[in-house]
C-alpha cells in the first residue's frame, strides 16, 4: 500500500509539472514528445540520448524525439523559467544561488562551442563543452535553475562556423565571468528568493560581480584564490599572508553543514574590512569580510574568500553559506546521473539548451520531490578570545582589519 501511495504522489507532482510547461509546447504532438522525453529521462534507460529515449517511449525511430530538439517551434527559455519558478516554490526563500561550470568531453569539432579545454569534469584539457550554471539551495534542497553554453573565441570569431552550428549572430563572445553575470541578474530580477550567492575561486575573483551584488544588496561568500589583493592596515596584502598574520584565537571551529559523513567540521579565521563610505555611505547595512576555512586534519589546507553580508550576520552565517557551494556539485552529479544532463548526442547550439533544459526540468521535479526533506541546523560556535596582535584588531565580538578606506580612484580589480 505504501508503495502505490508514493507511486500516486510522484504520479501526480509529474503531471503537475507537465502542466506548468504544457503551454509552451503548442502542438499537440509536441506537448506529448515533451512528456516522453522527460518520462525517459527519468526512466532507467542505458544510455538517455534521443534514440533510447525514443525507444523506451514506444517510437519506432527517433525521429520525434530529434525533432523536438532540433526543429520544433518552442523556447528552451520560456522553459527555463518554468522551472526556476517551480524550484523558488518548492525549495522556499532565503536560499543561496550558486554558480559553477561543468563540462561535457566530445568527440569531433561540430558540436557548438566544443574544444580544448579544461575541464573538471576529466580534470584536464580535454576536447569539450563547458556549460555555466546557476543552482538554488536552500535547507529543504538543491535544484538547477540557470544555464549558458560557453563559447571559446575560436567559435565567435568564426561566423561561418557558428551558422552551422546554429548559434545566433548577436552571440559574442562572453567570458565565464559575464555568463555568470547575466546569470545571476537575470535570475535575481525575475524574483527567484535568493538571499545569497556563493561561487568558486573563478567567479569570486570577478570584481565586478561581487560589485553587482553589492549593488543589488545581495549577500555572497565567494572563494577567492590565494593570490587575491586584499585592502589592509599595512596596505595591500595578499590574503594568504594576511591570513598567515591572523591570531591563533582569532580561529574558530564551526561546522559549514552536514556531508555524507555528518558534520563538515572545519577551522574558520575572519575579519570585517574597513567601511568604503563612496559606496557604503555614512549607515552601512552589510560588511565585507575576508574568511580562511582551514583544515583540521591537514591544516596546511587553506581556502580562502571574501563575503559581502548584512551587519547582523554571524562567522557561522557565512561558514554555512560557503559550505553550502558544494549543492551545486550535488546537482551536478544527480542531474547526470540521474536525467541524463551529459547524455545528449545533438550538436547545434538550439539543440544544446532544448536538452540541458528538460533535463533541468527532470531535475527539477525530483528536487520538488524531495523538498520535504530538511537540512540539519550548523554547529554552534565559541566565540574567540581576546587578542591584541596587528594588523588585526577586536571590535565588537569580531575581528577586524582597521585602516583608511580607500577613495573611489583607489577602487580597482586589485581591490575587494
Amino acid at each position: 500500500m505504501g508503495g502505490m501511495v508514493e507511486a500516486g504522489v510522484w504520479a501526480a507532482e509529474l503531471e503537475s509539472l507537465f502542466g506548468r510547461v504544457a503551454g509552451r509546447f503548442l502542438r499537440v504532438d509536441l506537448r506529448w514528445r515533451m512528456r516522453g522525453y522527460v518520462r525517459g529521462l527519468l526512466a532507467p534507460v542505458a544510455r538517455k540520448n534521443s534514440w533510447q529515449l525514443a525507444e523506451w517511449a514506444g517510437h519506432r525511430d527517433p525521429a520525434g524525439m530529434q525533432h523536438l530538439l532540433a526543429g520544433a517551434r518552442w523556447d528552451a527559455d520560456v522553459v527555463r523559467d518554468d522551472v526556476r519558478e517551480y524550484v523558488g516554490e518548492k525549495l522556499g526563500p532565503d536560499g543561496v544561488l550558486i554558480i559553477d561550470d561543468t563540462g561535457f568531453v566530445k568527440k569531433g569539432s561540430m558540436s557548438a562551442g566544443v574544444g580544448r579545454q579544461y575541464t573538471g569534469t576529466s580534470g584536464k584539457i580535454d576536447n569539450c563543452q563547458i556549460g555555466v550554471f546557476a543552482a538554488y539551495a536552500t535547507s529543504r534542497g538543491r535544484a538547477l535553475v540557470d544555464r549558458e553554453l560557453y563559447l571559446p573565441k575560436a567559435w565567435t570569431a568564426d561566423r561561418e562556423r557558428c551558422r552551422a552550428a546554429k548559434i545566433p549572430d548577436e552571440r559574442a563572445f562572453a567570458t565565464k565571468g559575464e555568463l555568470a553575470k547575466a546569470m545571476v541578474t537575470r535570475t535575481l530580477a525575475a524574483g527567484l528568493p535568493a538571499k545569497w550567492v556563493s561561487a568558486d575561486e573563478a567567479y569570486g575573483q570577478e570584481w565586478k560581480l561581487r560589485r553587482l551584488l553589492e549593488e543589488l544588496g545581495v549577500g555572497y561568500v565567494v572563494a577567492v584564490p590565494k593570490s587575491q589583493q586584499v585592502k589592509s592596515l599595512a596596505g595591500f596584502w595578499r590574503i594568504d599572508e594576511l591570513i598567515a598574520q591572523a591570531p591563533e584565537d582569532a580561529w574558530q571551529r564551526i561546522s559549514c553543514g552536514d556531508g555524507a559523513k555528518g558534520p563538515r567540521v572545519y577551522d574558520w579565521a575572519s575579519a570585517r574590512l574597513p567601511v568604503i563610505g563612496f559606496f557604503d555611505g555614512d549607515e552601512p547595512t552589510h560588511h565585507r569580510w575576508v574568511l580562511a576555512r582551514r583544515s583540521l586534519t591537514r591544516p596546511e589546507e587553506i581556502a580562502y574568500y571574501f563575503a559581502y553580508a548584512p551587519v547582523t550576520c554571524t562567522v557561522a552565517d557565512l561558514a554555512r553559506v560557503a559550505g553550502m557551494r558544494w549543492a551545486i556539485e550535488e546537482c551536478f552529479q544527480a542531474a547526470k546521473n540521474e536525467c541524463g544532463l551529459d547524455e545528449y548526442e545533438v550538436r547545434r547550439y538550439p539543440g544544446w539548451y532544448r536538452h540541458i533544459t528538460l533535463a533541468m526540468l527532470t531535475h527539477a521535479f525530483l528536487a520538488g520531490l524531495a523538498a520535504d526533506e530538511t537540512a540539519k541546523g550548523a554547529a554552534e560556535t565559541t566565540p574567540p578570545a581576546e587578542s591584541s596582535r596587528s594588523p588585526w584588531q577586536r571590535s565588537v565580538g569580531s575581528w577586524t582589519l582597521s585602516g583608511p578606506a580607500p577613495g573611489p580612484e583607489s577602487l580597482h580589480e586589485s581591490t575587494h
